[in-house]
């Protein structure tokens, strides 16, 4: 076995629920797939183990013991994904389930996001540490979010966690495609769910310190990056020729005298992160439903609007290099933007409905000019951790392009501010 491999150890000290849900992958067969995660899994369970083994960087093998290699199933993967690396598993028709035990299950392996590790290596041991425990402290936090949030029905339930991934409900349904997210009963039923994410309170920090942190984190890596790849260094040198320092120095100064109300913020409301229930496409409301909460935290209200504004321009389901497409004409016109404040509002303001016309009108023209001035943190947030990915992530897409892309699209938005 390769000695980068990590190795961990999943036991009953999640709980009998967890059990039963080892019980299940027991039963799985699963294929070599595309992949890019270097991790080894072992799920031990009724004494029977299954080993997830990455041999290469290329593709990860899945092996079961020859106890259970005769009871086959279905893995499916899920492609689109930046972060994370997503299969569908699913029992024969010839094994029954034991109690509530699902038929199907989403496996989600964990991206290098979760994993918070420095982007270059030689680091001091120390620094390697404190990335270990960020890491590590990261994942518990979004396992306990995603877990209160399929209790209070705002997700898919969690069947079982462990160090690498988690087990979660698998949701009959799709993910929105970009241009859907300009419908009009589509738009508003999204406001209407981010405004009630909104109004949740949640065990964590408060303070808004979510966004500039991980902001000035990602600049500070993207400032020791180093590429060998001509095409990266090229690109790589164009971004920091903006000198981002100041960017930054000056986008603060902006928002902090931008009025933005503190609320639990999903921050990355893409199309991707957006389901279509089956069997309710023609419903007027309640056929969509959030999910990948991995980004979630207390935060700034207008950044989580602009930023799923900011998601109009970017579609990600590409076939050829980059494997995007962008277009900045997307972006919501005024009357799009009012449409999704205005039931925004309804949903997360009592009351609101039966304002003078003057007094929401007010209210609307004070959130345009939040929500747009924000979205120069979209770009910038995620085009740094679109550079970072360049250097961490295996997962085939461009990221250099996209984070030129975004910066792009940062400074177009500038223009038409003005700031």
């Amino acid at each position: 076995m390769p000695n980068h491999l990590a190795t961990s150890r999943l036991n009953g000290k999640y709980g009998s629920k967890i059990i039963n849900v080892i019980r299940l992958i027991t039963k799985w067969k699963m294929l070599p797939v595309r992949c890019s995660y270097r991790y080894v899994i072992f799920c031990l369970a009724t004494e029977k183990m299954i080993q997830l083994w990455l041999l290469s960087e290329d593709y990860l093998y899945i092996f079961l013991s020859s106890q259970i290699s005769s009871r086959l199933s279905n893995l499916r993967l899920f492609k689109g994904g930046l972060s994370n690396m997503l299969f569908q598993c699913s029992l024969p028709d010839t094994i029954e389930t034991v109690a509530d035990e699902p038929r199907t299950v989403l496996l989600r392996l964990y991206g290098a996001i979760l994993q918070m590790r420095s982007c270059n290596k030689g680091g001091s041991g120390q620094a390697q540490k404190e990335n270990d425990l960020q890491g590590a402290e990261a994942v518990v936090l979004e396992s306990v979010m995603f877990a209160i949030l399929a209790e209070r029905a705002l997700g898919p339930k969690l069947y079982g966690i462990f160090p690498q991934g988690r087990l979660e409900e698998f949701i009959p349904s799709r993910k929105l495609d970009t241009e859907e997210l300009s419908v009009p009963d589509i738009s508003a039923e999204i406001a209407e769910k981010m405004a009630k994410f909104h109004g949740m309170k949640m065990p964590f920090n408060k303070e808004p310190k979510w966004l500039f942190g991980t902001m000035e984190k990602y600049l500070n890596q993207v400032m020791r990056i180093k590429f060998t790849r001509e095409s990266r260094v090229r690109k790589l040198n164009k971004i920091l020729s903006y000198n981002l320092p100041q960017e930054m120095k000056n986008l603060r100064s902006l928002l902090e005298a931008t009025p933005s109300p503190v609320v639990f913020c999903h921050n990355d409301c893409q199309e991707g992160n957006i389901l279509l229930l089956d069997g309710r496409e023609d419903s007027e409301k309640q056929k969509l439903m959030l999910i990948d909460f991995e980004y979630s935290s207390y935060n700034y209200r207008g950044f989580d609007i602009a930023n799923h504004f900011c998601e109009w321009m970017y579609d990600y389901v590409h076939e050829k290099y980059p494997f995007f497409k962008a277009n900045f004409m997307n972006y919501p016109t005024k009357k799009q933007q009012l449409h999704f404040i205005t039931s925004y509002l309804a949903a997360s303001q009592s009351g609101f409905e039966n304002l003078s016309h003057e007094d929401k009108s007010k209210i609307e023209e004070d959130m345009l000019v939040e929500i747009n001035r924000f979205a120069l943190a979209s770009h910038i947030f995620w085009g740094l951790w679109s550079i970072i990915q360049a250097k961490i992530s295996s997962i085939e897409f461009g990221y250099m392009d996209y984070a030129l892309s975004r910066f792009d699209a940062y400074f177009e938005q500038k223009r038409k501010l003005k700031v």
